[in-house]
């Protein structure tokens, strides 16, 4: 498996779509990293004027990004080129419990319910730095690997 900074460096993400900042842990079964949502991102701006809350669809985006895309990178056959891979979101089932502010960091774990033919399926749970629940559901993607 990756460490940290390398699988950080193969996520087809950047600033400003990236919300992964650090991979804390990870073995064959689950995931778990961070991520804190600056004061200046752009998604603030409008919205809920004078009380800017980060929207959902960002937040199951970033507990995708650590436990579908990281996750599933760190899944695929040793040696497989990651920048020829194809990777499709197929499904959430999301529940929201706490709203996160500017400036707060979030914990995302991940636990693996499956991953054959491409397609992987996690358990998701998103806490607050004092663990407060966020989020929790399950995410599902797809893998490709463009062959040459």
């Amino acid at each position: 498996m990756l460490d940290s900074a390398a699988l950080l460096q193969q996520l087809p993400y950047s600033k400003p779509f990236l919300f992964v900042d650090e991979i804390t842990a990870l073995t064959d079964t689950r995931i778990e990293g961070t991520y804190t949502f600056r004061k200046d991102e752009y998604f603030y701006n409008g919205h809920f004027k004078n009380h800017p809350v980060t929207p959902g669809v960002i937040l199951t985006e970033c507990m995708a990004q650590i436990g579908l895309v990281a996750y599933g990178i760190t899944l695929l056959p040793e040696g497989t080129d990651v920048a020829s891979l194809k990777i499709a979101f197929t499904s959430s089932q999301m529940n929201f419990y706490h709203p996160v502010y500017p400036g707060e960091t979030v914990k995302v774990k991940a636990t693996k319910q499956y991953f054959r033919f491409g397609k992987l399926q996690c358990d998701v749970a998103m806490y607050t730095e004092d663990e407060t629940l966020v989020a929790k559901g399950v995410l599902s993607g797809m893998f490709k690997i463009e062959c040459k």
